[in-house]
């Protein structure tokens, strides 16, 4: 053992006997009731223990994660919400998509061009794009170094627009360079 693992075994040994001390003034003539109140605690703590190791299997029910399949093809789930969503690597970044087929361009929310270090109050936002929402003015920016699994692209053209966003959006600028093939809840995208 290294003195950084003895110092903490030794800090436990301290904290147990600090409590196991109060625990036996504090119910001295009750000690069944002082084991009941830790049993109790202690089948609290493993049933939250028991349910942070279940959410591992279960984030993916609830939110389906992109896979790589043999052959490189990328396979996305469709979420429950009806959409597919993708994560790309923008300059070693991730950067979370929502998969949109019937957009042209690529477009980034206002907060994960902040997290590229792109300052949208110093763009110049000389486009417009008609969105469900209606018309919003745009600037073009550049993405370097996207990568998709095994697939990269030095450069691709996407949009910064001035209007909220509920996150960033994948049109068919970057998609088309994919074949699509949707089936069975499944989007997969090979080049």
């Amino acid at each position: 053992m290294d003195g950084d693992t003895t110092a903490r075994v030794i800090y436990l040994g301290i904290l147990i006997a600090a409590v196991g001390s109060y625990l036996l003034v504090e119910f001295r003539g009750r000690m069944g009731q002082m084991l009941r109140g830790l049993v109790s605690w202690g089948l609290i703590i493993v049933g939250l223990m028991a349910g942070y190791g279940l959410w591992n299997d279960m984030s993916v029910k609830i939110m389906p994660q992109q896979s790589v399949a043999d052959g490189g093809e990328i396979v996305l789930p469709r979420a429950p919400d009806g959409h597919y969503y993708v994560t790309l690597l923008v300059d070693g970044q991730p950067i979370d998509f929502m998969v949109d087929t019937g957009a042209s361009g690529v477009v980034l929310s206002r907060e994960d061009a902040v997290r590229l270090g792109i300052d949208p109050e110093g763009l110049a936002y000389l486009g417009s794009a008609q969105t469900a929402n209606g018309t919003v003015r745009t600037s073009r920016i550049t993405l370097e170094n996207v990568e998709l699994g095994a697939y990269s692209d030095a450069k691709l053209r996407a949009f910064v627009t001035e209007g909220e966003m509920g996150g960033s959006l994948l049109g068919m600028e970057y998609l088309g360079r994919f074949k699509i093939e949707i089936a069975g809840g499944e989007m997969i995208l090979r080049r």
